[in-house]
């Protein structure tokens, strides 16, 4: 799933391309993207495209009075195209979910892989009218993002960490990858609760949101849309290395079921040397 940094990267290359260019046509092709019907995708059509911004994970892009908006979901992503196929496409047909072409030539394609659909576009007149964006939380870019605004977010909080860092409505643009990495470089139990954290803990932990995410917006910056992906794998320490030695350790990077996904962690470096039980099948190991 594309988190923070490659959608803030996304942000950055469309800034850079799509500025100042007209659009000429928007195709949804997909049954289940288009999550508004008032504007209509026509009404983008001979509009000068302005600055791309993002929400968390959305990306917004704003063009003549409107916002079309997107949210990549677990299989999206953005294709830019400097020549479009001549041939139209068919709704319905593989992955593509909607095509933008620009006048002049070009474009760019929102393509969704697998068979759950859930990639979504919006057209609206202002990005809050999108419900997932009028719920997030604050941004770890946001200078307002302090130690202390951080130490109040975990305070109450009756939840693993894990999935703190994952509710976009405490936390704007962490998803499963980068929660797994934040948590690695903290050396903290994804399944410690927020609210024990001490001052320290809080201080560490809000360190390594502000360094794991700064340094993979740094790593991502100029790269190209398509090389987005395999960047962000390579550079993952223990998300996605299930069976690997730890980067730090050496310890063999371990692997359990949380929620509606898996999680990787190093019980060396994260859990005193115990590994954590399935979640599905037993409690958490003391």
């Amino acid at each position: 799933m594309p988190e923070l940094p490659e959608v803030e990267a996304l942000r950055e290359f469309l800034d850079a391309h799509l500025t100042g260019r007209v659009v000429e046509r928007v195709l949804p092709l997909a049954v289940s993207v288009l999550k508004t019907y008032d504007p209509p995708p026509s009404a983008l059509e001979g509009q000068t495209a302005g600055p791309t911004t993002r929400h968390g994970k959305f990306l917004d892009l704003r063009i003549g009075e409107l916002h079309l908006v997107t949210h990549l979901a677990r299989a999206g992503w953005l294709h830019w195209r400097e020549t479009l196929p001549a041939q139209p496409p068919r709704p319905g047909k593989g992955p593509l979910a909607l095509r933008v072409a620009l006048e002049g030539g070009g474009g760019f394609d929102l393509t969704e892989a697998g068979t759950q659909k859930r990639l979504a576009v919006y057209i609206v007149r202002d990005p809050r009218e999108v419900p997932g964006i009028a719920r997030l939380g604050p941004d770890p870019l946001a200078g307002s993002f302090d130690r202390e605004a951080f130490t109040a977010l975990l305070a109450g909080e009756r939840r693993q960490i894990k999935g703190v860092l994952r509710d976009q409505s405490v936390i704007a643009g962490i998803g499963n990858a980068y929660s797994d990495e934040i948590l690695h470089r903290a050396k903290v139990s994804p399944f410690k609760l927020a609210s024990s954290f001490d001052a320290q803990q809080a201080a560490r932990l809000h360190r390594a949101v502000l360094d794991t995410l700064g340094e993979a917006v740094a790593r991502a910056h100029g790269v190209a849309a398509g090389a987005l992906k395999a960047e962000k794998k390579g550079a993952l320490r223990v998300h996605g290395r299930a069976g690997e030695p730890c980067p730090v350790c050496g310890d063999t990077v371990r692997s359990v079921s949380f929620a509606d996904s898996s999680l990787q962690y190093c019980p060396t470096c994260q859990t005193g040397g115990k590994a954590l039980a399935d979640r599905r099948l037993s409690r958490l190991l003391k």
